[in-house]
């Protein structure tokens, strides 16, 4: 059966379930992110793509269900991730690498990211720009389709960037000018912004992604310096609530956060440099952080085996710690925090690599698994229909062995994954 209009325009178009069979799943231990607590042997009734109801395991399964038993595994939401990028090449020493591919082997290259991410237990995604425009639009809208597997996808569509900014390609001849597709974004003043902004969501982004300082992985670019003043995104933030939707803001230095925060962004990504005052604004305004704390560890590793630029491996030293300072911060002082990786910048599929680090950086182990889940899905507007377990919303949800909540860690090896009551990752495969 084809999705329905309406959600395709929500990004939640159903997983394979689409008829009405009854699934019964056994489950061990349920991991019940609303309430914050773990149940025992419970049982999960999946009418088509939807939960039905949670019963103790004792209760009589209906006549005719199918039953799956994950009696001896933790089973959880389906994960979320708030920061991808799954419809670009994955990061090189090489920043004009996007350059050098079609938009067919960008699209094809998500294809097979989108399967990755999905088979890792991320059923959810906010992917948040690519360098040619619309990629991620047109693999959205192929999974919502069903013409490829993926987890579900709210998209950006590019970024808005100041010319020579944190979202464009650099390291180009002065006289080298990227194609169109790469530019969609590039505003430098109000007019400009607001205008691309409309383009964009016209165009098909669900969300805006604005690049407001600097960035670790665009050389000649200081990830301290603010590229926007607060005005410029206030435009942006102002345009897209005529839309009914909202602004992320790329904030690594303080004085671009608190701008960003001010402005009225509904979330700050990476706030590798912030101090003191931009916690506390955040934390007064609402706004949401999504901060990529264990991708530090990749770039320094896979970038000095692999021989990334001096400035780069200097830029991502000079941020890693401070943002993982600036984090446990933010947990102490109550701030939202969604969980967010940056994947794209190593392989998609690794998603969970980073939620040991959240615990080791502040988050009790429940805290972290509701950051990519229910909390994740408030950031993106979903809460209503994905991040917990609970009847009426999409049966999204995977398994893992053992105390997951002991181990955080084990969410690296996913055993099971369901999406919208159809099973795209069974026990042994």
């Amino acid at each position: 059966m084809r999705a329905t209009p309406l959600l395709l325009a929500m990004g939640l178009a159903a997983g394979p379930a689409m008829a009405q069979e009854l699934t019964a799943i056994k489950v061990g231990q349920l991991i019940d992110v609303d309430r914050g607590e773990v149940r025992a042997n419970q049982v999960i009734l999946i009418r088509g793509d939807r939960i039905q109801a949670i019963q103790p395991a004792g209760a009589p399964l209906p006549r005719g269900a199918t039953v799956i038993d994950l009696s001896a595994y933790t089973v959880s939401p389906g994960l979320i991730d708030c920061h991808t990028h799954i419809a670009d090449p994955i990061q090189t020493s090489s920043s004009t690498d996007p350059l050098t591919r079609s938009a067919a082997q960008d699209a094809f290259t998500g294809v097979r990211q989108a399967r990755a991410t999905l088979l890792a237990g991320f059923t959810a995604v906010r992917d948040v720009g690519t360098y040619r425009a619309f990629v991620d639009a047109a693999l959205r809208d192929a999974i919502n389709e069903g013409t490829v597997i993926g987890p579900r996808m709210k998209v950006a569509g590019a970024y808005i960037t100041v010319s020579s900014g944190g979202g464009e390609v650099t390291g180009l001849a002065p006289d080298v000018v990227p194609p169109a597709d790469f530019r969609r974004g590039v505003a430098n003043s109000v007019p400009e912004v607001r205008q691309r902004v409309r383009e964009l969501l016209n165009g098909g982004a669900d969300f805006i992604k604005i690049i407001a300082t600097g960035a670790v992985l665009t050389p000649g670019t200081l990830p301290g310096a603010p590229e926007y003043t607060e005005e410029e995104i206030r435009a942006a933030v102002e345009e897209a609530a005529n839309y009914g939707t909202y602004v992320a803001a790329h904030a690594h230095g303080a004085e671009g956060i608190k701008r960003a925060v001010r402005a009225g962004v509904r979330s700050i990504e990476h706030g590798s440099l912030a101090d003191d005052e931009a916690l506390q604004l955040m934390k007064q305004h609402g706004t949401w952080l999504v901060a990529d704390i264990w991708n530090g560890d990749y770039i320094d590793s896979v970038g000095r085996r692999d021989h990334w630029s001096d400035e780069v491996l200097r830029k991502n030293r000079e941020t890693t710690e401070t943002q993982r300072t600036a984090f446990r911060k933010a947990v102490a002082l109550g701030v939202n925090i969604a969980y967010g990786t940056d994947s794209g910048v190593y392989p998609h599929g690794l998603n969970a690599n980073q939620l040991p680090y959240m615990v080791k950086y502040g988050m009790t182990p429940m805290q972290a698994i509701q950051s990519a889940t229910i909390n994740a899905a408030r950031l993106m507007g979903w809460d209503d229909q994905v991040g917990s377990l609970a009847p009426g919303k999409y049966a999204d949800l995977i398994a893992v062995q053992g105390d997951a909540l002991k181990d955080v860690g084990r969410f690296r090896d996913v055993a099971f994954v369901m999406k919208g009551g159809g099973v795209v990752k069974a026990l042994g495969r």
